[in-house]
């Protein structure tokens, strides 16, 4: 299957892309009249500093980068002129959880862009992000979504359309292991929540991600990993992946057989301002400029095209032909927040493990 060619390319690898030649040639040929400039990124700043660049670090996760490809260019240009400032970036990319303990060791972030809320939480632990990151920034720092995917074999010989088919007896479900892999974690709560969403409790979601479980052969680490083990080893009959994925894959005219479900779940993702580094790098107002911009039009319009559901009602209703309809979709609020659902399921002795355990007696 080509897709999962293309696939591998786009989901977690880190590497860094310095921007920017474009933008530091311009500032060469600034001015220093000492002006104040007051611009519509609600900014006031003397001339003098437009003379320095400032420098910008966004540290991401994996499958964000075709969208930031289009979106930084726009916001430097923009930046440079309200401002007359120059904006340099330097560019992360990686899978959500090893990109978070990266800038918890050291890696110099400016401004993260996260796939689990509970990713930020941790930097707000470490002392990295200040409490109440969730109000700095426009609809609670959700900047983009995205949904479930099924994607199955060609043909779909199985005929795996809903929740409840991955429970099939000689069904074969290729999903990462939560523990390790944020976008497991969204697949877990999206198994959970299916039940809950179509009037089961706790107790019935409970046997049936048991039963979800029993039916993966393997629960590897990452998304990538599980992507190998379906394509290259050949394993399971259906693999849960990110929607974006699957239509990005499309658009470039690979075959993809999937399914959205109907009842889904909302994977919300987050973006925050690192505060201890800002403060210290001096690029405070350039940062937070940033993270306004993702929130405009223009930036939602960019996600969209590289098929993230924008959060933007206007740009969401332009590009609504674009997403297959999802008709019940839930969302972490419905479990309290990452904090009380990373207790819950994925901590040492959570649900998680609990359904592991009694599944191996």
């Amino acid at each position: 299957m080509d897709f999962m060619r293309l696939s591998n390319s786009s989901l977690p690898r880190k590497f860094s892309i310095p921007l920017g030649s474009t933008s530091r040639r311009a500032f060469l040929g600034l001015s220093g009249s000492a002006l104040l400039l007051t611009t519509g990124l609600g900014l006031a700043q003397p001339a003098f500093a437009q003379n320095r660049p400032v420098k910008l670090t966004l540290v991401s996760y994996a499958v964000t980068k075709s969208a930031y490809e289009r979106i930084i260019p726009k916001f430097v240009a923009l930046y440079k002129k309200q401002t007359g400032q120059t904006v340099e970036f330097q560019q992360s990319y990686g899978g959500s959880g090893s990109q978070t303990r990266a800038v918890i060791d050291g890696l110099n972030a400016d401004v993260v862009h996260l796939a689990l809320g509970a990713d930020v939480d941790q930097l707000q632990s470490a002392g990295l992000v200040k409490p109440g990151w969730e109000k700095r920034a426009p609809n609670n720092a959700i900047v983009q979504r995205s949904v479930i995917a099924f994607i199955t074999r060609d043909g779909n010989p199985k005929k795996i359309t809903k929740w409840t088919d991955l429970i099939k007896p000689g069904i074969k479900v290729i999903t990462a292991n939560p523990k390790t892999s944020g976008g497991a974690r969204w697949n877990f709560l999206g198994l959970w929540s299916s039940v809950l969403q179509t009037g089961g409790n706790d107790a019935k979601a409970r046997q049936f991600v048991a039963q979800v479980l029993k039916n993966a052969p393997i629960l590897p680490k990452d998304a990538r990993e599980a992507t190998d083990v379906f394509v290259k080893q050949g394993q399971g009959d259906v693999l849960l992946n990110y929607e974006n994925e699957v239509l990005l894959a499309q658009s470039k005219g690979e075959k993809v057989d999937f399914t959205i479900p109907s009842v889904n779940f909302s994977i919300d993702t987050p973006v925050a301002v690192v505060d201890r580094n800002v403060d210290r790098n001096g690029s405070r107002k350039a940062a937070e400029a940033f993270v306004k911009y993702l929130f405009t039009p223009e930036a939602q319009t960019e996600y969209a095209k590289a098929f993230f559901r924008p959060v933007n009602p206007t740009v969401a209703k332009q590009f609504s032909k674009q997403f297959p309809a999802v008709t019940n979709l839930s969302n972490i609020n419905k479990f309290g927040g990452w904090d009380v659902a990373q207790k819950k399921f994925f901590a040492n002795n959570g649900l998680f493990d609990q359904i592991l355990l009694a599944n191996r007696r």
